[in-house]
């Protein structure tokens, strides 16, 4: 396969595509690893991620450039925040397994000890992979479990770099695999086979559910996170331009393809007229350009399939009768090249559009107004997705007493946003399980019951 810069449209190498047998010899190989590895004690396990970051660590600025050219991250948000990102999961990760307590002894005398589940199948996107890479892989391992890696094979760079950081740390031979492929052939051997143990899959919702039905023969653990079609409630009590422009700024980073991106913003009616001369100036001072620019704060999308998908979404708003208040079809002017979109913002939006509904991945933004909390919840849970949610406001009590009341995993609060070491994830057809913090080390772990006879217990 050929790997295509989606910058400029021109090849920068290519990846062999893994069949299924492939997928065979690495899960052999993970399974035979599982036996030695899975009673490996902690400090062995805590030093060996301890190696790995700082190896991480000295690598970022490569991993910074990989993502670059992998998916059209512009440098500066690849150097700050997708080459940080597998460095401090890791970080809090080793935090999270140093304090975890693996055995527990009940009231009624039973113990309770939290095993590894085995051979984890670990499936990836491109649209931050090493972030989501680090994600998966670093709690399994923790955990005692021996994982393969299916990375996106639109993003293989930044995954041979994580695969050459696991192998230069250490890791004993079979405990990390990874295998490149695409979905329908590598990530279906994977989400079948007999011996996996457990499937996490990130991804889009379409594709969550056809890993949700592969897996289901053999009755393995599923955790998916996938897509979102984030609400982000406008309160008129809050700093309309700052708010506004972190929203804006918000959803078109990563150029509009992250999960939790807020794409639909919900903006009191008060507020209304004001937040749409906001946004208009924002998105104009939104540069679109090489990511290799400083300059540069979107880059284009990943690749054609992607630009062709958002083009039509663009299309269909259009169609549907909203109203363009900036963007629109096409690339941004001057650009001929490379998957390119201008940054868009529609009003006059209602939430049957397909501009409201559908997961657009691209950067586009839709604007409703609302009166009153009442509709401004019920706009926002109005969506088959629940992952991410948003609220701006300057009222404590007001933003505690909405936060509660929304359908999602994730609650960002005035520019706020989870930390390395939170869990997050999805209500809905955002998903199930969680990723990150003590909650994410478990997903990758087993809870095995002992109930000693009454004897033993005498006797201890």
């Amino acid at each position: 396969m050929n790997v295509i810069n989606p910058a400029n449209e021109e090849v920068l190498g290519r990846i062999t595509l893994s069949n299924a047998r492939d997928v065979d010899v690495a899960v052999a190989a993970a399974k035979e690893a599982f036996e030695a590895w899975s009673l490996t004690g902690l400090e062995e396990r805590v030093a060996l991620l301890e190696k790995l970051a700082d190896l991480t660590e000295k690598r970022m600025e490569e991993m910074a450039r990989a993502v670059r050219l992998d998916m059209g991250a512009p440098l500066v948000l690849a150097r700050q925040e997708q080459a940080d990102a597998p460095l401090g999961h890791l970080r809090a990760f080793i935090a999270d397994v140093k304090t975890q307590s693996v055995r527990e002894t009940l009231p009624t005398g039973d113990v309770v000890t939290r095993e590894p589940i085995g051979v984890c199948g670990l499936i990836t996107p491109w649209n931050w992979p090493l972030s989501l890479i680090a994600l998966k892989v670093i709690p399994a391992i923790a955990a005692g479990c021996t994982v393969v890696l299916k990375p996106s094979e639109y993003a293989p760079f930044s995954s041979v770099i994580y695969a050459e950081l696991m192998h230069a740390a250490g890791f004993p031979a079979g405990v990390f695999n990874m295998v490149q492929g695409d979905g329908p052939t590598a990530g279906d051997a994977l989400s079948r086979h007999p011996d996996v143990a457990m499937i996490s899959f990130t991804g889009s919702t379409r594709a969550g559910v056809a890993v949700q039905k592969a897996a289901a023969d053999t009755v393995k653990r599923v955790t998916l996170e996938l897509g979102g079609k984030g609400p982000n409630i406008i309160f008129d009590d809050c700093d309309l331009r700052e708010r506004i422009g972190y929203s804006v700024r918000q959803c078109f980073k990563n150029t509009g393809q992250s999960c939790d991106a807020p794409t639909r913003l919900i903006v009191e009616r008060s507020a209304y007229d004001k937040a749409l001369e906001i946004a208009k100036e924002v998105a104009a001072n939104t540069v679109s350009g090489d990511p290799a620019d400083p300059a540069t704060t979107i880059g284009p999308l990943v690749n054609a399939i992607q630009f062709d998908r958002v083009q039509a979404l663009i299309q269909a708003g259009i169609d549907e009768g909203a109203t363009l208040l900036c963007g629109g079809p096409g690339r941004p002017e001057g650009m001929d090249k490379g998957y390119y979109v201008r940054p868009t913002i529609y009003v006059d939006v209602t939430s049957d559009m397909k501009i409201a509904r559908e997961e657009i991945f691209g950067p586009v933004l839709v604007i409703m107004p609302f009166d009153g909390e009442d509709e401004a919840v019920a706009i926002a849970n109005d969506t088959p997705y629940g992952l991410a949610s948003y609220i701006q406001s300057g009222d404590r009590s007001r933003i505690e007493r909405v936060a509660r009341r929304l359908r999602a995993g994730i609650i960002r609060i005035n520019g706020g946003g989870p930390n390395y070491g939170c869990p997050v994830g999805g209500f809905k057809m955002s998903g199930n399980g969680r990723e990150g913090g003590l909650p994410g080390l478990q997903e990758y772990q087993e809870i095995n019951p002992h109930s000693p006879s009454k004897s033993l217990i005498s006797l201890s």
